[in-house]
């Protein structure tokens, strides 16, 4: 793995870029999910616009992370799941922990208004892989990725930007 890199400062920045992967590919992994269901539960035509192009973006940007971590360090991205199923218990872990991605869409999927819950959901959700985006970014080693933290920052602001007006028009409140 750290044939011909020199520099103590090295290793560190090409582990970031590898713990960034790992951690930001089960994060999309949950805002698919979300939106997987937002296709088939939302009655409003704007979320489900918002669904497909949430599912599309981070669908391609999981493929691309693959294909860098396949290329950068030799392997498969590590999974958080087990077995065949989703492991939704893991996916909290690529969130930081505390957010529990399995109960939220446990919750989402039961939702009596379920295009208020999504909003109320994915606003967080994005808020999280924004911050996830912007600290990585600042010691990326890889042009590439860092390019694509910076669209993920710029295309998740412009979605949690255009989610809170819609709350702020369809539910009065902020």
């Amino acid at each position: 793995m750290g044939k011909g890199l020199s520099g103590p400062g090295r290793m560190g920045t090409q582990t970031m870029d590898q713990h960034f992967i790992v951690m930001m590919i089960p994060h999309h992994d949950g805002a698919i999910a979300m939106a997987d269901l937002a296709l088939t539960r939302a009655k409003r035509p704007e979320i489900k616009a918002l669904a497909r192009s949430i599912k599309d973006s981070q669908t391609q940007e999981n493929a691309q992370m693959r294909a860098w971590y396949r290329q950068w360090f030799g392997g498969d991205v590590p999974s958080w799941t087990t077995g065949g199923a989703m492991g939704m218990g893991g996916m909290g872990m690529g969130m930081g922990g505390g957010m529990g991605m399995g109960t939220s869409l446990a919750a989402l999927k039961n939702a009596a208004d379920f295009d208020r819950a999504f909003i109320e959901q994915m606003i967080p959700h994005h808020r999280m892989g924004v911050m996830m985006a912007s600290m990585a970014q600042t010691n990326s080693q890889h042009p590439q990725l860092r390019a694509m933290q910076q669209a993920m920052v710029k295309a998740q602001s412009r979605e949690i930007e255009q989610m809170t007006q819609w709350y702020r028009d369809w539910y009065g409140t902020p």
